[in-house]
């Protein structure tokens, strides 16, 4: 299912429950916050989203200690926790998503392929992370994984 069928089928889901969501994007630059917001209705569920394409705005802005970026790296399990635990502290969502990713075509290295993505999930019971590795280029790496942030946020609301 494309991204839009499962923003439609989020919205949806988040509404009837009564429920909130915000993300924390790096590769995906806003992609899964544009996909819930070509949802009519969308504004009822999604209170935002942080593009924390750089760093410092992971650091400063989503509270991702310079520890955790200098030891894991921006693209690790570590970091994606704490972008989804500070999105959904900063936003006050009921649950935040996050994706940090090597979308290619250069960057990666053997530790990191490009495709490698890392999803972080934070709810009211703590933060889980996901890895994926998705093959095609650029716009192919980034479509996935904002499709796969998508349906994490789905899960959440199950």
């Amino acid at each position: 299912m494309e991204s839009s069928g499962v923003a439609e089928n989020l919205v949806a889901l988040f509404k009837a429950r009564g429920m909130t969501c915000a993300t924390a994007e790096s590769c995906t630059g806003g992609g899964v916050g544009a996909a819930i917001t070509a949802v009519p209705g969308s504004s009822a569920v999604f209170l935002g989203g942080v593009a924390s394409y750089a760093n410092e705005v992971k650091r400063d802005v989503l509270g991702v200690p310079q520890d955790v970026l200098d030891r894991f790296g921006a693209v690790s399990a570590e970091c994606a926790a704490r972008m989804a635990a500070g999105a959904r502290e900063l936003l006050k969502a009921d649950v935040a998503v996050s994706v940090t990713g090597i979308a290619g075509p250069g960057g990666g290295s053997a530790e990191k392929p490009v495709g490698l993505v890392w999803f972080g999930l934070a709810t009211k019971d703590g933060v889980r992370t996901e890895k994926a590795i998705f093959g095609g280029g650029r716009a192919d790496v980034r479509a996935a994984a904002a499709t796969h942030a998508l349906g994490m946020l789905m899960a959440a609301a199950v």
